[in-house]
């Protein structure tokens, strides 16, 4: 691993670019994924199916059937199910775009100031381990992303079997995505254990689900606690990054700014 200092061996194409506007936007786009939840709140306050809307008996995709009548022994009516399925899809997107934007080196080092990583080619095994994983996070989010697309492009009552395909897409790699990028963080920051955690948590409850293939007696709550974890934690390694590549974009600033000849030194306030 190199320091902040730059790469071993000079070669500077080793060094993510921690200040490119890419990254701030992959990060930023990981961030939106946080809509989701005023989203699920406005489409249950206008619910008319029968009986009422609720978390622990409905699943989330109950708010996204394109249609009104019998489905899944319930009466099913979303009057906003198409703002619903938009969501899905917009947090499709927003995790393809953090998964194509951020750079397996970026997400490795993201966590921790400073730090530095070089290209597995040009390491030992347990250095290149960071880079490694990260670009298997990426996949996996890429994947998960796909995934949920899927879901609010293929309301639960048009074809069933290829929603609850993008579904499972989406419930396997999310979480797998957060326990791996958890490890790969541990001990860089202590955002670490809590991206683990929502990956464990997510995962656990989905192994859960398939063990039982699918026969839960609440299963609104049980798809809540697949499904909540994922957003929330992708929305904090959105939030990590950004901020990181924030300081990083206002450090070069300030490089910039005191290497031209004439510029005034940074104004201080007292105190």
């Amino acid at each position: 691993m190199t320091t902040a200092r730059g790469p071993l061996g000079g070669d500077r194409g080793l060094l993510p670019d921690l200040a490119g506007r890419r990254e701030l936007i992959g990060g930023w786009a990981a961030i939106t994924l946080i809509h989701y939840f005023v989203v699920e709140a406005t489409a249950m306050a206008v619910w008319q199916g029968n009986p009422g809307y609720d978390r622990r008996a409905h699943v989330i995709s109950d708010l996204g059937a394109a249609h009104c009548g019998p489905f899944n022994g319930y009466e099913v009516c979303s009057p906003l199910n198409w703002l619903m399925n938009a969501s899905f899809v917009l947090q499709g997107v927003a995790m393809v775009l953090g998964a194509v934007l951020l750079s397996s080196a970026v997400l490795s080092v993201a966590a921790e100031p400073g730090a530095r990583v070089i290209r597995p080619s040009m390491a030992s095994p347990a250095a290149a381990f960071p880079w490694i994983a990260a670009w298997g996070v990426r996949a996996l989010i890429l994947v998960a992303g796909i995934g949920q697309a899927m879901v609010g492009l293929i309301p639960e009552d048009t074809d069933l079997a290829l929603h609850l395909t993008g579904a499972g897409l989406y419930f396997i790699a999310g979480p797998l995505s957060l326990v791996i990028l958890g490890l790969v963080w541990r001990g860089h920051t202590q955002m670490s254990w809590i991206v683990l955690l929502f990956g464990v948590v997510s995962l656990g409850a989905t192994i859960y689900v398939l063990a039982v293939q699918l026969r839960v007696e609440e299963p609104g709550a049980i798809e809540r606690t697949m499904a909540y974890p994922i957003i929330l934690g992708l929305s904090l390694v959105g939030l990590v990054v950004a901020h990181r590549v924030t300081r990083e974009r206002k450090a070069v600033r300030a490089v910039l700014r005191s290497s031209i000849p004439g510029t005034p030194p940074p104004h201080r306030t007292a105190g």
